[in-house]
């Protein structure tokens, strides 16, 4: 789809799995794109369609300068490996927030399951309250309360767009895709799930989103403050992906092996990542549904891509599986 709208979108974090296929879906829109790296020689190749400039997203300086003339800031910045999100997720946000301010950008935010305790599930949706559970998650509340105060208070337009696990042909390492499923660059041999098999849990594929993304922001009827929920793809059976995971890799007797959550507190003194992500565990114990009846209510229906297909985009993207392989199971 190629649709012709004058406008531009910067994206802060293209280089992570949300905001490159955030700009992917709205360049096929028409629109321009800017992303911002601190060094964007390094990784122009990424996005070479994309205008590249330089700046750190802690710096407000930095954001507003690349934001003039903007639209649309894509806020996908994410400290990685899941460090330091108190110190430094909350000033980036001032950093966009001041943008966005600045130009009249509407700012976008990928919104997370973290901002919810088990008060709220197993279906969430966006009046819930959020009592979370986690630092993680407290964190997340705040980011969105900030938002929340900065389109109400200071005239600033927000998007926030939530979903559940991100996988797609191109994710980062904040991710339990990456993370625990399967490893890049590898060949399917095993794999290795979180959760208890028989809890349902959601998954957001990444183009699915970003598509959804780019339909919501080509709409002049949006709230000032909008949020809603991406159903994206939900397994009664949790462990379900994991199978249909293997199958498309052509390996459908490769073994699902048990996340050794036990072995985790022995480990997360060495290793930052690890001691993060065992603070989720509690999302792989429950169901968390996200209900997105006010989506597909707007839209008129979702983005969805099946997921054999999704699964095996992903796992080409991610060095798994050659490009032209098609496994003769994929369809059973």
């Amino acid at each position: 789809m190629t649709e012709t709208t004058g406008k531009t979108a910067l994206i802060l974090g293209a280089t992570g799995g949300a905001g490159y296929e955030t700009a992917k879906a709205l360049a096929a829109r028409g629109w321009r794109i800017r992303a911002m790296h601190r060094d964007p020689q390094k990784v122009s190749a990424l996005l070479p369609d994309a205008a590249w400039v330089p700046g750190d997203a802690m710096r407000q300086d930095d954001v507003v300068a690349a934001a003039v003339g903007c639209d649309v800031i894509f806020h996908g910045v994410n400290p990685p490996g899941y460090r330091d999100w108190a110190g430094r997720v909350l000033p980036m946000a001032e950093a966009t927030i001041a943008a966005a301010r600045r130009t009249g950008a509407r700012i976008v935010l990928p919104g997370t399951v973290y901002n919810f305790g088990p008060d709220a599930f197993p279906l969430l949706r966006e009046d819930d309250a959020q009592a979370p559970a986690t630092r993680k998650g407290r964190i997340r509340v705040a980011l969105e309360q900030r938002l929340h105060r900065a389109a109400k208070a200071e005239g600033v337009p927000v998007l926030i767009l939530r979903a559940g696990d991100f996988f797609g042909p191109h994710v980062s390492g904040n991710s339990w895709f990456t993370s625990a499923l399967v490893k890049a660059g590898r060949p399917v041999r095993s794999v290795l799930y979180p959760g208890r098999p028989d809890i349902g849990h959601a998954w957001a594929y990444l183009p699915d989103f970003a598509e959804t993304v780019a339909q919501l922001v080509a709409r002049d009827d949006l709230p000032r403050f909008a949020r809603f929920h991406l159903g994206g793809h939900w397994f009664d059976r949790g462990v379900e992906i994991a199978e249909r995971l293997r199958v498309v890799a052509g390996v459908p007797d490769a073994p699902i092996r048990r996340m050794p959550w036990a072995l985790l507190p022995l480990l997360a003194p060495f290793s930052v990542t690890l001691r993060e992500l065992r603070e989720m565990r509690y999302l792989w114990q429950v169901p968390v549904r996200l209900d997105n009846a006010a989506l597909v209510d707007l839209l008129g229906s979702e983005p969805h891509t099946p997921i054999d297909t999704a699964l095996r985009h992903a796992l080409q993207g991610m060095g798994c599986l050659p490009p032209a392989v098609t496994s003769d199971f994929a369809a059973a």
